[in-house]
């Protein structure tokens, strides 16, 4: 029997099937990546916020947004696959509007960090150091933060260690926004409130924005998947 029990281990070696995980920045079936990896294809700098722009001319916008490609160049960079965004400069939103999304994007700070994720244009869903949270230590990431009526705060605090990936998959439908942060359940289907016009709903559509907030920050595998 001693001499059977190292060939039973070497057959399980091989029968074992192996765990293939993706590429980053590979999307998953059904899902787009909004981030290729490589370059900054489909983004573009910001230009003000949705009220402003609506009230600029064609001309007006075409030179602020020019300028503000230049911004985005000049403070978001790829490096070796990472989208990395030295803490200057200005928030880096999508060229295309979306309505109703499920998306996935994977995010990493360094001490004291502070972001977020625009929906439609408004703010939005919340990353930052759990040590310096907003309005005070101790709440995690993935909350509505700007939030006044309805609930702004995550159910629980499901941050990784500052330095490590994180997690998102966030879902908005309608008016209404989930959040998972590292497979677990934070913002449960709470209305997402129009920052810029409190007497208005959300958009029905709008950029996505990854917010600046003066910090370097880290993303990759941004996927996005149309509900409209």
């Amino acid at each position: 029997m001693k001499f059977l029990l190292p060939l039973l281990v070497a057959a399980a070696i091989f029968v074992v099937p192996a765990v293939s995980l993706a590429a980053d920045n590979t999307p998953p079936e059904g899902f787009t990546a909004l981030f290729n990896g490589k370059d900054l294809s489909g983004w573009k700098g910001l230009v003000g916020n949705p009220v402003t722009r609506a009230k600029m001319s064609q001309d007006e916008m075409s030179k602020a947004q020019a300028e503000a490609d230049q911004r985005m160049r000049d403070h978001w960079k790829v490096v070796d696959g990472v989208l990395m965004f030295d803490g200057q400069g200005d928030s880096l939103c999508t060229v295309e509007d979306y309505g109703d999304v499920e998306m996935f994007v994977d995010w990493k700070l360094e001490p004291k960090g502070d972001t977020g994720i625009y929906l439609r244009g408004a703010p939005q869903v919340s990353i930052w150091d759990p040590a310096v949270s907003a309005p005070e230590p101790g709440i995690g990431s993935g909350g509505l933060f700007n939030n006044q009526k309805h609930p702004s705060r995550p159910t629980a605090l499901a941050d990784k260690p500052v330095g490590e990936w994180n997690t998102f998959r966030i879902k908005m439908v309608g008016d209404k926004v989930t959040v998972w942060l590292n497979d677990k359940l934070v913002t449960d289907s709470v209305v997402l409130e129009n920052y810029w016009e409190r007497d208005k709903p959300i958009y029905p559509t709008g950029q996505i924005e990854l917010q600046n907030h003066g910090n370097t920050l880290y993303f990759k595998n941004i996927y996005l998947k149309k509900l409209d």
